[in-house]
């Protein structure tokens, strides 16, 4: 499938997405809305509800309070005596003595007639201390009437004729403003349903362009790998032309020399598919290395020299200071074969038209440490953490030339930590790459 067709697929896919969202959101807008002028009705009802019931009560008590005064026949004339302390709470001023009986039954009768059938509490207070002087408990389910009061009515002696009432609604709870939270029952099951449906999009897109970067990885890697394989193969079959000529067998160190080079190809060849092979290996963690006392000098030198006699000295120059004196570690000989030449194809892919590379060697703190400087490209900061990828490729801007197929530096990495030790590198872009090999020598390996 080309990357073409799938870019439709996904744009045709992320526009079918987003109209099952917007869809989604505009009727959930609709079902809030409705909910939301469900709620105002409640709402503005409640607060109607309320509004007349306390005028009723407001009125009951103005009553009640009017016939206290007549009863006691005191002319006085109450002005807005009574008041709302809270939504379920009153208090009514008369600045007269009270009868609390006398007072029940009558705040009973004004309530039955106003159609006030809440259960409440009443309760006489001084208006000189503004404590209550008598309280009780009224249950409106109660069929008594005033006439009953009369025989059982306490004998309180009244000091004074400062006092006023109050009556509470227990049951009554107190009027707050809805709070406008979106109603959650409906909504958010939608809601939840369409995040999951976008989870569920969002990973199928992401596996088709998994899978889509996987099979150009996997044509990059055959491709890079059979012009990888085909260096070697040329460089043999050109040696084996020339020794196969007239006259070589009178140039013996000439003869020695290309039999030396078919055989070093011969065994890059070899390295390269065990390099392959090793890697199928790693991703079944099923490595097994066959370490041996190994000259890591020995092998520096071999790969400059089969360097240098398949590139000409004037197209790549290789500089050697090995100043470590320990140079003897514990490794797989095709690994550590692997892992210098690895480094040096690194650098010369990703050298200027004459590359320059120093191989350097020292020892610190138990260490045998490798270097391989080059005068490349260098690599950007933002790269630098994902070299070490597996088949991540450095890009090269509008260089095109530059083969590979993102394995080597991953390989090395993996041998490098197999073996015990790590690789660090070192870059500014546009001045070159260091990269240094950290093998643990014997000594550090017996501490």
């Amino acid at each position: 499938m080309s990357r073409r067709l799938i870019g439709i697929l996904i744009l045709l896919a992320t526009i079918s997405m987003a109209g099952i969202i917007v869809t989604q959101i505009y009727w959930l807008d609709k079902a809030f809305q409705v909910q939301q002028s469900q709620l105002d009705l409640r709402k503005e009802q409640s607060l109607a509800e309320a509004k007349q019931f306390n005028d009723r009560v407001a009125i009951a008590l103005t009553n009640v309070a009017n016939e206290i005064l007549t009863i006691n026949n005191d002319p006085a004339k109450l002005f807005k005596s009574v008041k709302q302390v809270r939504p379920n709470y009153f208090t009514v001023a008369i600045n007269d003595t009270v009868h609390p009986y006398l007072l029940e039954s009558l705040l009973k009768r004004e309530f039955e007639q106003r159609n006030i059938g809440e259960n409440f509490e009443y309760g006489v207070y001084d208006c000189f201390t503004d404590s209550i002087v008598y309280g009780n408990y009224v249950a409106l389910s109660s069929d008594t009437t005033i006439t009953d009061y009369v025989g059982d009515a306490p004998q309180i002696k009244w000091e004074k004729d400062g006092h006023y009432f109050g009556v509470f609604f227990p049951d009554r709870e107190p009027f707050e403003m809805m709070a406008l939270v979106r109603p959650v029952s409906t909504w958010a099951f939608s809601a939840i349903i369409s995040f999951i449906v976008f989870l569920f999009f969002a990973y199928a897109v992401y596996i088709v362009l998994r899978q889509k970067r996987l099979s150009e990885m996997k044509n990059d890697f055959i491709n890079n790998m059979t012009h990888e394989l085909k260096t070697p193969i040329s460089t043999i079959s050109l040696s084996s032309e020339v020794l196969l000529g007239k006259g070589i067998e009178q140039q013996p160190e000439r003869q020695r020399q290309y039999a030396q080079l078919i055989y070093n190809e011969n065994q890059r060849l070899r390295l390269q598919v065990d390099k392959v092979l090793q890697l199928a290996a790693l991703d079944r963690e099923k490595v097994q290395l066959q370490k041996e006392l190994l000259d890591v000098h020995a092998y520096i030198e071999s790969a400059k020299s089969s360097i240098g006699m398949v590139r000409s000295v004037d197209e790549i120059e290789i500089s050697l200071s090995l100043k470590a004196e320990v140079h003897d570690v514990e490794a797989d000989p095709v690994h550590m074969s692997n892992i210098i030449h690895n480094l040096l194809d690194n650098a010369m892919k990703y050298s200027k038209e004459n590359p320059k590379i120093l191989i350097s060697s020292a020892n610190e703190n138990g260490w045998l440490v490798v270097s391989v400087a080059d005068n490349g490209i260098g690599i950007q900061q933002k790269s630098v953490k994902y070299i070490f990828d597996k088949f991540y490729r450095v890009p090269t801007g509008n260089v095109h030339d530059v083969k590979g197929f993102g394995l080597g530096l991953y390989y090395v990495q993996q041998m490098m930590t197999a073996h015990g030790g790590k690789i660090v590198v070192q870059s500014t872009s546009g001045k070159g790459t260091t990269f240094k090999l950290y093998f643990p020598t014997p000594e550090k390996s017996t501490s």
